[in-house]
């Protein structure tokens, strides 16, 4: 029996986008009486994921072959519409990488312990303050490599575990904040 058969990783991204100001005049939202108002939830996305063969390669030899694990994973955003597949790579991801945001590295994605089967950061999200204007149309988890937390690094050597386009694009104006949850699971199919 293939291990393939045994062993299925899937993940699911999720993010909110948080908002200061309107998207149109870009002046910072208000109440009926005037006053600011604190951020407000301009949209949420949930999706699925590929785990691409340069993940599954590199779980098998990390867990198999004795190779070095990666212990730093990176989150990002991409901005162009395209739809990464299972041949999707960190040195070829098919997408541009968002750099628009004002954290100076790509946020870090800091999971707990595995539990019931996956690991998540929902109880430290990663976190993007965008600076522009922007359509974002999905997202990866990448690290390893020289420069895992490089905006926009694509010769690092790192890894691609996983990407997601979204289901419809996502508008984000300055200021808007990005909390991103990312929970990968590994299912025993039984048989």
């Amino acid at each position: 029996m293939e291990l393939k058969e045994l062993l299925k990783p899937s993940g699911r991204f999720a993010l909110e986008c948080w908002r200061l100001r309107d998207p149109v005049t870009l002046l910072r939202l208000r109440d009926k009486s005037g006053r600011y108002l604190p951020r407000q939830l301009a949209w949420v996305e949930n999706v699925h994921n590929i785990v691409t063969n340069e993940g599954l390669d590199s779980i098998l030899d990390v867990y198999f072959h004795n190779a070095t694990q990666i212990t730093t994973w990176y989150c990002l955003l991409f901005e162009t519409d395209t739809t990464p597949a299972a041949g999707t790579t960190y040195a070829t991801p098919v997408f541009t990488e968002c750099e628009a945001y004002d954290e100076a590295t790509r946020p870090e994605y800091e999971e707990a312990a595995a539990s019931s089967q996956s690991i998540t950061n929902s109880a430290n999200k990663a976190t993007f303050t965008i600076s522009g204007s922007k359509t974002l149309y999905g997202a990866a988890i990448v690290g390893g490599g020289t420069n895992g937390n490089t905006k926009g690094d694509a010769a690092g050597g790192g890894t691609m575990p996983a990407a997601a386009k979204f289901g419809s694009s996502r508008a984000v104006v300055d200021d808007d904040v990005i909390n991103l949850t990312y929970t990968i699971g590994a299912d025993d199919d039984g048989v």
